[in-house]
């Protein structure tokens, strides 16, 4: 592998160590230095890799460096796994994703909705998450069965008429899980594990467990408030279940993501719905398919998810149209990896995220021409301020950003992947906050 990481360092024209890969490198040991818990970074072009690096640490009280081949919780990317899973079902004629819950849950209440298979993946079922409701949290170190946890959450009020809005829900995958064991007659691992995992020669992949011996296994880690870390809280791995269950390694993701890619699984169409942008009954869009977040990097779609669990918090995006894919697995909560890989990808397309100092010059009329208080429609009110021949941003009680020009009307948050554009509709001046695919605008005071 080291030998091949070289080869393509000098033959790839996606691969420049003096340009990105560095780049990147500096920001890594940044978040993730090599005393303290670490990260496994893969990035691959065509199927191919094109980087592949640890940084930090696997086990801080042993002092064992992170490798790549390091296998660690992935939390709710799981639910891609649970979405497809779904998805060779239907293909197989044991399902429709308009089939509703009742057909499985004769008894589930559902207040007078219509919940359907459908709802359940793409978020917009109202049903209510059981990792949003306190008193599970005490039933962290419990094992219980699917039926179990969805008898726990249930009865509890519908959060919104189904269809009407968008809430990520950890509960739908539950009763996905049910569903796929309901149909298939074996448990979810099982269905995973013989249907996924083994056909695709994913070694490093499992069901997540805390007494299973897993080799290369990571451990999870969570910061004390002294501004040190501890070992993750226990959590039963029956609770995430097919909502955040499982455990991998970049390599064995790859892997999936190019069996996605090849419709190895599941057909091109299948793919096609788990990749469109869902809506709400009044057509709305959601930026989210079927366990996959619909999103963009640097203007390009791309297709993404993440994960948060007990120690562990990862993040993964692939562009359709470059075939790119960017994963980054890390051991520790509190830092997530979401938009290092973000900007790990966007450097390997060529299109990086701008840095302080690399924006344009702009005259001090220029910049004071947006200066002003503006209100945006939540209720927030972002300060735009110019000082010494630099132009900054806060939210009101936040911290103050510098914004970087890229143009008369358009500047990057430092540090962040977020924009402003601004401009003048009338004697009204207006700035368009803009996170990747989310945006808000706001008018002059």
């Amino acid at each position: 592998m080291k030998k091949l990481l070289i080869l393509l360092l000098f033959v790839s024209p996606f691969v420049c160590a003096q340009d990105w890969a560095v780049q990147f490198e500096q920001w890594a040991t940044k978040n993730y230095p090599a005393d303290g818990p670490g990260a496994t970074v893969l990035v691959a072009k065509e199927g191919e890799v094109i980087y592949r690096k640890a940084f930090g640490l696997a086990n801080l009280e042993l002092q064992v460096p992170m490798v790549a081949e390091n296998v660690l919780e992935i939390g709710s990317m799981t639910k891609q796994f649970t979405s497809v899973s779904i998805l060779m079902l239907m293909e197989e004629g044991k399902l429709n994703l308009d089939d509703p819950i009742t057909k499985f849950l004769p008894e589930y209440p559902t207040d007078g909705n219509i919940i359907t298979v459908h709802h359940l993946l793409n978020h917009t079922s109202g049903i209510k998450s059981y990792t949003s409701m306190r008193p599970f949290f005490e039933k962290a170190r419990t094992d219980m069965s699917p039926i179990e946890i969805i008898d726990f959450f249930k009865d509890e009020p519908m959060d919104f008429d189904t269809g009407e809005e968008y809430r990520y829900n950890n509960s739908a995958y539950i009763i996905l899980g049910y569903i796929i064991e309901e149909i298939a007659g074996i448990s979810y691992a099982e269905f995973i594990d013989s249907r996924i995992f083994k056909p695709l020669g994913m070694e490093h992949s499992f069901y997540g467990s805390k007494t299973q011996l897993i080799p290369n296994r990571a451990y999870g880690y969570q910061p004390t408030r002294e501004g040190g870390y501890q070992n993750a809280a226990y959590l039963s791995m029956t609770l995430p279940y097919a909502g955040g269950s499982l455990m991998s390694n970049v390599d064995d993701l790859l892997i999936w993501q190019q069996a996605i890619h090849n419709n190895t699984l599941i057909t091109a169409e299948s793919k096609k719905r788990a990749f469109t942008n869902g809506s709400l009954n009044n057509g709305d869009p959601i930026n989210y398919g079927y366990g996959y977040s619909i999103n963009e990097i640097a203007g390009i779609p791309s297709i993404e998810h993440g994960g948060g669990i007990f120690g562990y918090e990862c993040y993964a995006t692939y562009v359709p149209s470059e075939d790119l894919y960017a994963v980054i697995l890390t051991n520790r909560n509190g830092n997530g990896p979401t938009d290092l890989t973000v900007r790990i990808a966007a450097l390997a397309m060529g299109k990086p995220y701008p840095e302080a100092g690399e924006g344009i010059s702009l005259s001090e009329p220029q910049l004071k021409k947006w200066v002003g208080s503006y209100t945006f429609p939540d209720g927030a009110i972002r300060h735009i301020t110019v000082e010494n021949g630099k132009i900054f941003s806060q939210r009101e009680g936040s911290t103050t950003f510098e914004l970087i020009p890229l143009s008369e009307n358009e500047f990057a948050f430092t540090g962040s992947l977020a924009r402003y554009s601004f401009e003048t509709e009338g004697d009204q001046k207006q700035a368009t906050f803009r996170s990747r695919i989310n945006k808000s605008t706001g008018v002059l005071k």
